[in-house]
């Protein structure tokens, strides 16, 4: 049993703290910067979207509206829309605008496949239909391949958190600071393993058809362009604006989707836990160590409280163990104010590690299409419409020509 405890502490902690800390010390001592300049290539906009008719106009003005100067095409793909949003889309006509319908509904790999081949520019910006770009965020994100080298290109996601409450407000702020964090270390250190889908940017001719189905291609496609020889990036001053469900139920839905692409991800790219990914222990470390996790916290506890009789110490851990754990219940089934926000970080550590557990449940049993366990549009419609008067994104400060960003990034923790 203290094997069984020692192990899964040290688990549990090499997760949490451990990599982090040796991903940013190895950032620290060995540091790639790249080369960014200000240049102007030529950006395709692939948008792909089911049943979005509630936020379709709008971010298609957003899109048109954009500063950069050298859009040379928006491509938006309805994946069998059946709310209006094909016809809508239809009646368009704008010299930059092309629409792809598709009548079948198969799943956003399906739909940005149809989109990229259809692109003709330099690079392929992939966005969603919710996130809001900020003023000369193309412009700054598309700088950073100047670089021959940088083969992928991802923005920095401020998220908005007016009525959400304490738990879900916790996942998207302490926490996503906190992988955020990772994520600028391990693109200083070689590439991230994971990039915000709802704006990222790569090179048309480094794309790679992503497998029917899957549901990350956040992350595949980037470490698809890794996979080639490229790097995968990170541009803090790149920002896009986004709001993620209010609810926690709304949060763990979102999550249990995401996990569940974990898995999916390594069944329908196995490379992934190969040597032919040069991520390989940023991957296992990162990502495969978090499914892990919650199985860690449970044999933590139970051989905690099978020593408890022989050792005054285990005894304390396991009580500690049990109260934090009932706190954090008790913070996301209680919403007196007091309590839910106290207890806000432990309920977003449940959270987290529940969601672990029903996205492996979810990619085991689902039947059909893994897509089909969530659909984002439609759940986030009718939360993430609504903005706070003060929301208007700051522009990016201007892209001095020749400026190394990589041994600056690891340290911008805070936005």
């Amino acid at each position: 049993m203290k094997i069984v405890f020692l192990l899964s502490l040290a688990g549990i902690l090499y997760a949490y703290a451990g990599y982090p800390l040796g991903i940013w010390l190895l950032a620290k001592l060995r540091p790639r910067p790249w080369l960014v300049d200000r240049i102007s290539p030529s950006v395709t906009i692939v948008l792909a979207v089911h049943n979005g008719i509630a936020l379709l106009p709008r971010k298609i003005q957003h899109l048109l509206g954009l500063d950069y100067p050298n859009l040379q095409q928006i491509i938006v793909v309805s994946d069998g829309s059946t709310d209006g949003t094909a016809e809508w889309l239809a009646r368009q006509q704008h010299p930059l605008l092309k629409v792809i319908i598709l009548e079948q509904h198969s799943g956003k790999a399906v739909a940005v496949n149809a989109g990229v081949a259809q692109a003709t520019a330099e690079l392929i910006l992939f966005v969603d239909i919710r996130p809001e770009i900020a003023p000369g965020a193309i412009q700054q994100l598309v700088g950073n391949f100047a670089d021959p080298k940088v083969g992928c290109v991802a923005g920095e996601l401020t998220l908005r958190h007016d009525g959400h409450d304490a738990a879900s407000a916790a996942v998207g702020g302490l926490y996503w600071r906190y992988e955020q964090w990772i994520r600028k270390c391990e693109a200083i250190a070689d590439s991230p393993v994971g990039v915000y889908g709802g704006f990222y940017a790569i090179r048309r001719r480094l794309a790679v058809p992503q497998p029917t189905g899957m549901i990350l291609d956040d992350m595949f496609q980037p470490l698809s362009i890794i996979r080639q020889g490229y790097r995968s990036v990170l541009d803090p001053k790149a920002y896009v604006y986004d709001t993620w469900p209010k609810k926690v139920e709304g949060e763990f839905h979102r999550k249990v989707r995401t996990l569940a692409g974990n898995f999916q991800l390594i069944q329908l790219a196995p490379w992934t836990l190969t040597l032919k990914n040069r991520v390989l222990f940023q991957f296992v470390s990162h990502k495969a160590m978090r499914l892990v996790v919650p199985y860690l916290l449970v044999l933590m506890l139970v051989s905690s409280v099978a020593l408890s009789p022989v050792s005054p110490a285990y005894a304390v851990l396991a009580v500690m163990q049990i109260l934090g754990w009932t706190g954090a219940i008790a913070g996301l089934s209680n919403r007196l104010p007091v309590m839910h926000r106290i207890a806000a970080p432990a309920s977003a550590l449940l959270l987290l590690n529940a969601a672990a557990v029903a996205g492996l449940y979810k990619f085991l049993m689902t039947r059909g299409p893994l897509w089909k366990i969530w659909n984002s549009t439609e759940t986030a419609a009718p939360d993430c419409d609504a903005e706070s008067e003060d929301s208007t994104p700051p522009a990016p400060a201007p892209v001095a020509p020749g400026v190394d960003i990589g041994r600056e990034l690891c340290n911008d923790s805070k936005r």
